[in-house]
């Protein structure tokens, strides 16, 4: 049975615990997979299974009353029963976590008309409006006793990559529940202008340029250097200006996006092939929507530059990638004028760095119409079913479980944390949405000699 185009996929709770029971099974194949005859591969029963609503009080947002109901994502889940699991260190929860599967909620809620994924939007969304603190951006991480952790280092009220991500995900459910609800989406806006006047404050548009290892690196992004947080910024201020038409937006996006172009590196015949950069010198798989956020900012800026960095990186970076089975990480340095890789990792290979490049990818179609770009989306898609240098299954329609991540050739994650099982939903809601993606997938899946 192949993938429909608009296909819903239904997931009554004994099917669930079956699905779990199915996927213990170390030698599970993808011919295995049952479906429904609607066809869908999104089956958000997992990450259902990681949502749970809690009571939380001591701040007042205008519209929400204290104390108040909140929805939050369990972190971690681990094989063989997927129990949550959580860290004495971070906590059980993450507006990281909660801002990507709020996203996914409202894309299924737009997709199916499932009112029970909006419910959990909003929810989720409540929690990470009580997560900022005073200074605008948001704490990351609670604990199991439900207070805010404001020590781990990856949860301090800064700007880092969890304060974008909260952008990113009001930004998004703004325009969903600015004709719905009115109350919580003034909630939104006021949060986003708080994070955003700070946000002002931050980006450096004096535009200066370091020497590192010998090569330029620009100084005016997210702690400096940081590209993939730029991405992140972008969409969010790209939501922001359209429905707060601040034309002073417009310059910020103009100032993240230059900075992204210049951490752009080789060309088509060498290397790194036109692949941008996440941090001064070096690239990582994950989080890198560089390509994604140029291309969504260069219909609004009217800027043809930014389309074609990133439809080079997508055509010349992303076929190096594949070529390679995909890598984790590496560094660049100059030797002789031109660049060399170093520092390469192949390992880990998680759901995140696949979710990236299917995103570009799309978006790449959906601006230019070539069929190419849709069609790669479907080949790297297929990396979750198979055709990845495991040969490993890593999403499972059945039960909405995706491994999360593979280790080495021979040995996989097989735990399914919230992570992995939202980038993978989001990256297979986005091909459910192009045929030409879905065919692709279709195709590549069975010549691997697997169906769904």
């Amino acid at each position: 049975m192949q993938i429909g185009k608009t296909a819903l996929m239904k997931k009554p709770l004994l099917l669930f615990f079956f699905s779990l029971s199915l996927i213990f099974n170390v030698n599970y194949k993808l011919h295995s997979q049952v479906k429904s005859n609607t066809g869908s591969i999104i089956n958000s029963a997992h990450l259902d299974s990681l949502y749970e609503e809690i009571n939380v009080d001591n701040k007042t947002i205008s519209q929400i009353p204290s104390p108040r109901r909140v929805g939050i994502i369990h972190i971690y889940s681990e094989y063989p029963d997927y129990k949550w699991v959580g860290d004495s260190d971070e906590g059980i929860a993450a507006v990281d976590d909660a801002a990507r599967a709020a996203v996914f909620y409202l894309k299924y809620y737009k997709m199916y008309g499932s009112r029970e994924s909006l419910i959990k939007a909003k929810k989720l969304l409540e929690f990470i409006l009580y997560m900022q603190s005073k200074n605008g951006f948001f704490y990351n991480f609670i604990f199991d006793d439900y207070s805010i952790n404001r020590v781990h280092k990856n949860s301090i009220n800064e700007p880092n990559w969890w304060s974008w991500r909260a952008m990113w995900a009001l930004s998004e459910g703004y325009k969903y529940f600015v004709n719905i609800d009115k109350g919580f989406s003034e909630d939104i806006y006021n949060s986003l202008e708080k994070v955003i006047k700070e946000l002002k404050k931050l980006i450096n548009v004096e535009r200066e340029t370091k020497t590192i290892n010998g090569k330029k690196v620009i100084t005016w992004l997210p702690q400096k250097y940081a590209s993939d947080q730029a991405s992140i910024i972008i969409l969010a201020l790209l939501n922001y200006y359209n429905f707060s038409k601040d034309g002073t937006i417009l310059e910020y996006i103009n100032y993240l996006s230059n900075g992204i172009l210049t951490s752009q590196k080789g060309d088509s015949t060498s290397f790194p092939y036109y692949a941008i950069m996440s941090w001064k010198n070096l690239w990582h798989g994950y989080g890198n929507l560089q390509s994604y956020s140029l291309l969504k900012a260069s219909s609004v800026l009217e800027r043809k530059d930014l389309l074609q960095a990133a439809v080079s990186e997508i055509k010349y970076f992303y076929k190096y990638l594949m070529n390679q089975n995909y890598l984790s990480s590496f560094s660049i340095k100059k030797k002789n004028g031109k660049f060399i890789q170093t520092d390469t990792k192949k390992f880990s290979q998680i759901a995140y760095d696949i979710r990236v490049m299917v995103y570009a990818s799309i978006e790449a179609y959906n601006i230019t119409k070539d069929s190419a770009y849709a069609i790669k989306a479907g080949k790297i898609a297929s990396w979750f079913f198979g055709n990845n240098i495991a040969k490993a299954q890593m999403y499972f329609p059945l039960s909405g479980i995706c491994y999360d991540g593979i280790n080495s050739q021979n040995i996989i994650n097989k735990n399914s944390g919230a992570e992995s099982t939202i980038e993978a939903l989001l990256a297979l809601l986005a091909i459910e949405q192009n045929q030409i993606a879905v065919n692709t997938l279709n195709r590549v899946v069975v010549r691997k000699g697997n169906k769904f």
